[in-house]
């Protein structure tokens, strides 16, 4: 991949050297550069001398997946893409737009954005390993610096990691910063990389502190690395697994609980957050509220999708508080309103929120009905429902409650990261479902295809997905 080569003896990625981006940080710029090494002694070693400096650089990689990351909230993060790659959101902007290629289930091995998501994300585990290693060989941290550091890192490893193999199936796993070795990884089978997630996540687990760090929930602890290990023990089917690590979150009473008004619930200070991202400034807000918010017709980009509106019972208090309406002589669209905040705010109002508690319930609730527990599993399905003011249940049998389950994930996490895509994609439900609403929809489109550009500079990456 070309984000892990060496271009020359004399230039280097800044992604590769956390010396540089540690230099560019300090000075304002936010942009991935090829530069040459400078004068100063800002070397590797010298990061991570002491916590001001080791931290900036963890800090520098949260920046980066804000800004540039597919967790970004922007119109290229997940949340926007697959929302018009699914069935949540109908595409309104230039045909040149990205999201048009997602929209129209166009998107090919040449396609610019597929290629952004790889680099990007492969540049964030290679600072992610940069901070492990850089911490490991630390002469001066202490043990607690250490191990918040290391386990933040050991996390984004295994977050974006994550994110990756769902998107494009078999992957490379990076642990390494040696670029030699980096330009010739090979794939590995999907369940070699869930295996190394879990091992990650385990190992963060054990280093990350009980507490957060500072009071708005920006920097993971353990009940953070929990919810991704939640997620991930669900993919993997392994059900009870995924169960003990939801109700390690749940059982904090003390530190997690839905709040009171749905409206509350993407606020800063919301108790249902469990990992969210700091803006860039104070009075910023998020990225999602200014993609997704739009306030005269037609939209200029993007709007909910009928099919969507019409998955709320009637009564959910989700789609009052959670979508909006607009409406001029020409028609009548929605929005995501789940962040109200499109623009500055005196002080900031609303942060990215990444974990909340309520997939916490339904992956306990999935996870319990898989078991065939299904009177537990019916208690954490109906929390959500009636946090959204609507009647417990009906399902009865096993099957009934896990497509409820999944009925409520649908209304509850949309245009969230993805969620519906993976959704449809671990019940192997893609087909029967985007068939219906998606004329361009094939098969093999389950997988994103790998960036031709990486395949042509590292063979080892072949073969391309099938159908691209």
């Amino acid at each position: 991949m070309e984000t892990i080569k060496k271009q020359s003896s004399k230039k280097h990625l800044i992604g590769w050297q956390w010396s540089i981006i540690l230099f560019l940080t300090l000075f304002g710029c936010d942009e991935f550069l090829e530069v040459d090494l400078p004068t100063s002694q800002l070397n590797t070693p010298f990061v991570f001398e002491n916590y001001t400096t080791a931290n900036a650089a963890m800090v520098d990689i949260y920046a980066k997946i804000r800004d540039n990351g597919i967790l970004s909230g922007n119109n290229m993060g997940l949340g926007a893409s697959l929302g018009a790659y699914t069935d949540e959101l109908d595409f309104f902007g230039p045909p040149s737009s990205s999201l048009n290629f997602f929209y129209s289930n166009t998107l090919l091995p040449t396609t610019a954005t597929i290629e952004t998501w790889w680099n990007n994300s492969f540049n964030n585990i290679y600072a992610a390993n940069t901070v492990i290693i850089g911490v490991e060989n630390s002469e001066t941290l202490t043990q607690e610096n250490k191990n918040q550091l290391k386990g933040e890192a050991l996390f984004i490893r295994a977050l974006i990691h994550f994110h990756l193999v769902n998107l494009f199936g078999d992957i490379p796993y990076i642990t390494s910063t040696d670029y030699r070795q980096n330009q010739s990884v090979a794939r590995l089978s999907t369940e070699e990389i869930y295996n190394l997630i879990i091992l990650d996540l385990e190992n963060a687990k054990s280093l990350l502190p009980e507490n957060y760090f500072g009071g708005t929930r920006v920097r993971p602890n353990k009940s953070v690395a929990a919810a991704l290990l939640a997620r991930v023990y669900l993919y993997n089917q392994n059900w009870a697994e995924a169960a003990n690590e939801a109700s390690y979150i749940l059982n904090q009473t003390g530190t997690f609980t839905l709040p009171a008004s749905m409206n509350n619930t993407f606020l800063i200070q919301s108790p249902s957050t469990i990992w969210q991202l700091l803006p860039q400034a104070n009075g910023r807000n998020t990225l999602e509220g200014a993609t997704f918010i739009f306030l005269t017709g037609p939209p200029p980009s993007m709007a909910l999708t009928e099919h969507l509106l019409n998955a709320f019972e009637a009564g959910d208090q989700r789609k009052a508080n959670w979508t909006k309406e607009v409406t001029n002589a020409n028609g009548t669209w929605y929005h995501a309103f789940k962040y109200k905040q499109r623009t500055i705010t005196a002080s900031s109002q609303e942060y990215s929120i990444i974990f909340r508690l309520a997939e916490q319930l339904l992956i306990r609730g999935e996870a319990r009905a898989r078991q065939g527990e299904t009177i537990t599993a019916l208690e954490d399905l109906n929390i959500i429902r009636a946090q959204a003011g609507l009647p417990v249940a009906t399902a009865n049998t096993q099957n009934e409650i896990i497509q409820a389950i999944f009925q409520e994930r649908k209304v509850e996490l949309f245009t969230e990261f993805g969620h519906r895509f993976f959704d449809l994609k671990r019940q192997n439900n893609l087909d029967a479902t985007l068939n219906l609403t998606k004329p361009g929809w094939s098969t093999h489109m389950k997988n994103l295809p790998l960036p031709e550009r990486e395949l042509l500079l590292n063979p080892n990456l072949l073969p391309q997905n099938d159908g691209y």
